[in-house]
């Protein structure tokens, strides 16, 4: 195949970081009007390959050529010059300005800032590829969708024609994603290259034309979409074959750890997020939460936790497995008192790095978040959260230099493995994860649900928020059901299909069942 047909291809590139190799002597190509997937498991060296392209690192060796020209990028500018854009997992957006005065931002410096030729210019970029964006609106008031297309919109202004989006659907709902393929296929009707990083195989399956493979930073090859599976990509993927079966235990000994009634938790415009919940959390089992993005999880499991204000007329009842009847009650008390009570509760949230880990600290410092409260000498205990950062390190396989590297200088799936890893390591009697194995492989989503699965065996009760229905179906014993901040329906996840799942997440049913 003539190289003339490429966008953009590497040729023997190399990256490394430490005694890291991130990139090691890949080459692989997009061509003009192609849809590029990027396969590969967390730390193969996915994002670092592309942020070459985008010129956020320079290759150690190797070449990039765009249109068959050999190019020095050395910069995201000199990237933009050459007509390429990448949309990454974490937004680069100004809260406080609108979606035009966004986009004036990243106009050329030698433009002559014009508001209102800006706001015509991308109105017309919008009606062209058909993105539903209002551009005098606050980045503030945007979903996270909206958010995304104001990112593809301002690359769209600068003239890029090679796109790399890094994790697009990681945060979308499934309505939402399939208006994003719609607007990639667009673009690629269009003649723009498009390149997809994902972990997602059955929306590499829906979108792509063609599927590239790295492996611990090596290019492995590439398959055509249409020849592909699951399974072989899989197996591309990981070097070995993968069942695709989740364990689900039958649940023993269920005992009630918690038991929540009319909890109702309004956000700070005094907008009701989640409204009159009900529900009990059994020991031995795992509760799934289902529900579109935004219908009140994150509420729910903060309100647990003592992180959300909640109405005076909830109750949470904490059941202590050894004083199961004596109830305490949860709803006033700050994360601290829950902890000073004794009640052994784990979260893993939904935001990472703002929320569950310090970005700035290494893993060990990570590790002593959970326990520096809890010593009797003024001297801080380094040892044990630097054997047990070792311990996670070690079983989970994080990809890191060292344990004292900044964990937001490690990918996202890394990130989740460090923070879900400290979380477990704390012996909880109720763990609460949300989109625990958002933006991880099928190996290590596989190696989290083996975990969850061994909490369940040992009396712990998991509430489990996921999105992909397919694994809550698979993995939970109980699936709740989330709509407008509504209990829509508890139902056997054993019974349950996809579709009866789906109708209650959109509509609420006229009879709940319990």
């Amino acid at each position: 195949m003539a190289q003339t047909e490429y966008a953009v291809r590497l040729e023997h590139v190399t990256k490394t970081f430490g005694s890291v190799v991130a990139n090691k002597d890949v080459s692989l190509g997009v061509r003009r009007g192609e849809i590029l997937s990027l396969l590969g498991e967390n730390g193969s060296g996915k994002t670092t390959l592309m942020n070459m392209i985008a010129g956020i690192y320079f290759p150690d060796e190797g070449d990039i050529y765009v249109n068959d020209e050999p190019v020095t990028i050395r910069s995201p500018r000199d990237a933009l010059d050459l007509g390429i854009g990448m949309i990454h997992q974490h937004f680069k957006l100004v809260d406080v300005f609108s979606a035009t005065e966004n986009i004036a931002l990243s106009m050329g410096g030698n433009e002559k800032f014009d508001l209102k030729k800006v706001h015509d210019k991308a109105r017309a970029i919008c009606e062209k590829y058909q993105f539903a964006l209002d551009l005098d609106q606050k980045v503030y008031e945007m979903s996270v969708s909206q958010k995304q297309t104001l990112e593809i919109v301002k690359v769209l202004y600068r003239g890029a024609d090679i796109l790399i989006l890094d994790e697009p659907t990681a945060v979308l709902t499934p309505q939402e994603t399939e208006r994003l393929f719609a607007v990639i296929r667009n673009m690629k009707a269009d003649g723009k290259a498009v390149i997809i990083i994902t972990h997602k195989l059955h929306e590499v399956l829906a979108i792509s034309d063609r599927v590239a493979i790295l492996r611990k930073g090596e290019y492995v090859g590439d398959i055509d979409t249409k020849d592909a599976t699951e399974a072989t990509l899989t197996e591309m993927m990981v070097g070995e074959k993968v069942e695709l079966n989740i364990e689900r235990p039958e649940p023993v000994d269920r005992v009630k750890r918690l038991d929540i009634r009319n909890l109702t938790v309004r956000n700070a415009d005094g907008i009701t997020v989640l409204d009159d919940a009900s529900f009990s959390v059994y020991g031995g089992e795992i509760l799934g939460i289902a529900g579109i993005s935004g219908n009140g999880q994150k509420e729910l499991l903060e309100a647990i936790a003592g992180l959300q204000p909640v109405e005076p007329s909830a109750a949470i009842q904490f059941f202590a497995p050894e004083k199961e009847d004596e109830p305490i009650e949860l709803v006033g008390k700050t994360p601290k008192a829950i902890r000073e009570a004794g009640i052994h509760l784990s979260f893993v949230p939904e935001d990472r790095l703002g929320m569950g880990l310090v970005g700035s600290m290494g893993m060990t410092d990570n590790m002593m978040l959970k326990s520096y409260g809890s010593g009797s000498s003024p001297l801080v205990d380094r040892k044990t959260p630097h054997d047990l950062a070792e311990t996670i390190q070690r079983e989970l396989g994080v990809v890191t230099p060292d344990l004292n590297t900044p964990v937001s200088r490690l990918s996202g799936g890394n990130v989740q493995k460090v923070l879900v890893g400290r979380e477990l390591a704390a012996n909880p009697i109720v763990l609460m994860t949300a989109y625990a194995v958002r933006g991880l492989d099928i190996n290590t989503s596989y190696t989290i649900y083996r975990l969850l699965n061994e909490q369940k065996k040992n009396g712990v009760a998991v509430i489990y928020v996921g999105e992909d229905l397919d694994v809550l179906l698979e993995l939970c014993d109980r699936i709740l059901v989330l709509c407008g901040g509504k209990v829509n329906g508890i139902l056997d996840g054993r019974k349950a299909t996809k579709e009866e799942v789906g109708l209650r997440m959109t509509r609420l049913a006229e009879e709940e069942q319990v």
